[in-house]
């Protein structure tokens, strides 16, 4: 994800045996509520407001309730809409440290006879080191909720995340829920979703590498299944349907071919008794280059081809136009009035069609559309203007309103209300992947960060999206360094993936930026962490590779002009920069567990403490602002380690077992050493707690209701408001806490 989001395929096989069921109800998942610490203490959590910046992977408007809709995301939870507030809440940061598998949401389901029922099935890979999959169900939209626990792996953020749903509630019968998975067929559930089964008569065979069941969809009283592992023709069926929840068959007449290969998605028009099902060659959302849209006319089985534009013809400029077909969505109100979305369209940019005359003619959207992103000025993406979109997968039509459309991109939500004029829907959802935080101890802005999808920004406000939109010159779509002269706060760096180029500085705090003018070969492919000393004097550049591959870092005196190999660097570790002493950098190698210094401002490195945990767990080497050698090295699984001589020697702290990230922030008052802020395990629990006493006691700070999955990445303080913590997860966004006074 981004952590866990980086890992892809892998080959599992399974088969779809019968799930325990493990319920635990009653937990809440609010917005932003005062949390009770251990000591009697209270903290408020809120996201740093940027505004989506991930995947959004499906739309669901309650067909019911006016106003009512969910979104599903690639690894950041689910939501609930509401259309009186305009924005979205948050409806599964209770998932903890050990659920972090669980933020990626595969189907969301509503039962149209109960309004308060929505149901979330959970899991982002089907890997086989991920855990498996769950079903949440909640009878009060969301604000509670109960679990049932899979023995099967769902993959949210696989290929074909996209697609779907994938959960389904039985037209028929309410209390019988259908749940499509990747690699172990077909699910069913008689007891609203408490425990499940394998559905017996499903004709088709899951495969380990396959993509499964990839859309329910009820069409009448009968229900109507996508299957991504056939191609439509004779004997590997890729569209299946039940009348009666029993017997299964393949549905007859169903399109065939290349750009039939994998079904997307499916809608039904209830007026026409239609059902208009998209198709492309790959289950995407990259990887597309074909596709169709298809209807079936049920009550006669005739099938129509209605495809708005063949992919495979050429722009402007010669370019190749290959797409294939996503989102498609009916207009509950008007017959014959639907939209479908195309997806990898890069050369002619994707778009939006509708039709309102059953797929005869159809109108792109892009063409008279009318875009303000003021509230989320990122999604111009260094350019002038944005772009209609990309990845458009998701693609809803609202039920009590045939002009109020919302499709979802790989950042963003857009909206409209008049088919022309569209603006991002997309208050409250934050999904950015963070791996990158720096709080400065001067000027405007009282954060800066990183993340893995949308680069570095620069935070006026909390609760506003960065004015400047995401770091241009260069223009960076992944963070992979960060770093503040903490003597010269005006002077930041930054390193990251980008077509025209890798690294950059900063003179004004982060505000504007100026490219290395030159960087070595390698920062192109493996662009990793970087580090400026205490006076902004010197650069060391690490360089890592995606795949892990470790290669020499390389050191700069010019703001990038030219760059000289460090070979005494340990490749690929995380250089970290004294925050007193100019000429003082420190590297941890993870290899050998050896802390290496420098004193001639990174030229050249020597080991000192040697010993020390090593191998393939996480570790995190952060100085204390400040103070010159003061080392703190967290170690995940085996705790935390000090030093207080530069990292001649280290002695392990007693109070916590484990500790994935930590960082520093303004002392309490009384106090003459910064708060510690950590996320670890000082007992049974992994949770985030400060230290306002040099680690000998830590205080819990987040609550049950704010744990949101995998948050090992980084943590710091505010150097200038005591208390006040930001926090780095992987699908959430930022994350801060402050104490409630």
């Amino acid at each position: 994800m981004r952590t866990p989001r980086l890992s892809r395929r892998a080959v599992l096989a399974g088969s779809a045996a019968t799930v325990a069921a493990a319920a635990v109800s009653g937990v809440v998942s609010p917005v932003a509520v005062a949390a009770p610490a251990a000591d009697g203490s209270a903290y408020r959590w809120r996201n740093v407001v940027v505004g989506g910046t991930g995947f959004v992977t499906g739309v669901l408007f309650h067909p019911s309730v006016r106003g009512l809709a969910y979104a599903r995301t690639d690894i950041g939870g689910a939501y609930r809409w509401d259309d009186r507030a305009g924005r979205w809440t948050p409806l599964t940061d209770h998932l903890g440290w050990d659920d972090w598998n669980l933020l990626g949401v595969e189907a969301i389901a509503v039962d149209p006879a109960h309004p308060g029922r929505v149901y979330l099935a959970l899991g982002t890979y089907a890997q086989s080191w991920a855990g498996n999959g769950a079903v949440l169900r909640s009878e009060d939209r969301g604000a509670t909720w109960s679990r049932a626990d899979l023995d099967v792996k769902l993959g949210a953020n696989e290929d074909g995340r996209g697609a779907g749903e994938r959960l389904l509630v039985d037209p028929r019968d309410s209390d019988t829920l259908w749940l499509g998975t990747r690699h172990d067929g077909l699910l069913k559930s008689t007891d609203r979703g408490a425990t499940w089964a394998a559905a017996s008569g499903f004709p088709a065979k899951p495969s380990a590498s396959g993509q499964g069941v990839v859309f329910l969809v009820a069409v009448g009283r009968a229900v109507y299944a996508g299957w991504g592992d056939g191609d439509g023709t004779s004997g590997t069926a890729n569209l299946y349907r039940t009348a009666d929840g029993t017997a299964w068959e393949a549905v007859p007449g169903q399109p065939s071919g290349t750009a039939a290969k994998v079904p997307i998605r499916a809608a039904y028009d209830t007026h026409t008794r239609e059902l208009y099902v998209t198709y492309a060659n790959a289950p995407g959302p990259n990887g597309q280059s074909d596709g169709s849209v298809h209807k079936l006319r049920t009550a006669t089985g005739k099938w129509a081809d209605v495809t708005p534009v063949k992919p495979g013809g050429t722009t402007d400029d010669g370019s190749a136009d290959t797409f294939g077909y996503g989102g498609v969505a009916v207009d509950a109100r008007r017959p014959g009035t639907l939209a479908v979305s195309t997806n990898n369209r890069w050369a002619d940019v994707d778009t939006v069609y509708r039709t309102t005359n059953g797929g005869r003619t159809w109108t792109s959207l892009k063409d008279a559309a009318v875009f303000d992103v003021s509230e989320t000025p990122y999604l111009k993406w260094g350019d002038d203007k944005p772009k209609f979109g990309w990845w458009i997968q998701a693609l809803a039509v609202d039920p009590y309103d045939s002009k109020h459309i919302v499709y979802g991109t790989g950042a963003t939500l857009y909206g409209t209300r008049d088919l022309k004029r569209w603006a991002p829907q997309i208050r409250g959802l934050e999904e950015a992947s963070v791996v990158q935080l720096v709080s400065p101890p001067a000027g405007e802005a009282h954060l800066l960060s990183g993340s893995r999808d949308i680069g570095v920004m620069y935070h006026e406000r909390l609760t506003a999206s960065p004015a400047r939109g995401m770091a241009t010159n260069p223009v960076s779509g992944s963070a992979t360094g960060l770093a503040q002269a903490a003597a010269k706060p005006s002077y930041v760096v930054r390193a990251g993936w980008g077509d025209n180029g890798n690294g950059a500085y900063s003179n004004d705090g982060g505000q504007t930026w100026a490219p290395f003018e030159a960087q070595p070969d390698i920062a192109k492919d493996a662009p990793g962490p970087i580090a400026t000393n205490a006076d902004g004097s010197a650069l060391l550049w690490s360089f890592v590779h995606w795949d892990g591959t470790k290669y020499a870092a390389h050191r700069s005196t010019d703001n990038g002009t030219t760059w000289s190999e460090v070979s005494s660097f340990p490749k690929g570790a995380t250089p970290v920069a004294d925050p007193a002493d100019p000429a003082l950098f420190y590297a941890y190698d993870t290899d050998t567990g050896t802390l290496l210094a420098s004193t001639d401002s990174g030229r050249s490195f020597t080991a000192r403490a040697g010993g020390l945990p090593s191998g393939d767990a996480q570790f995190k080497l952060v100085a204390a602002p400040g103070r010159s050698g003061d080392l703190w090295l967290s170690v995940k699984w085996n705790g935390l380690y000090r030093s207080t001589d530069g990292g001649v020697s280290f002695s392990k702290v007693a109070s916590c077992w484990a500790s994935y990230t930590l960082g520093f922030g303004r002392a309490a008052d009384g106090a003459d050493y910064p708060a510690i802020y950590q996320v670890g395990s000082t007992d049974t629990i992994t949770a985030v707690y400060r230290s306002d006493d040099e680690a000998k006691t830590w205080t819990r700070i987040n609550d049950d209701a704010h744990q949101w999955g995998w948050t090992g990445e980084v943590i710091v303080g505010d150097p200038r408001v005591y208390g006040r913590v930001y926090l780095a997860t992987n699908g959430r966004g930022i994350q801060y806490g402050e104490p409630v006074r």
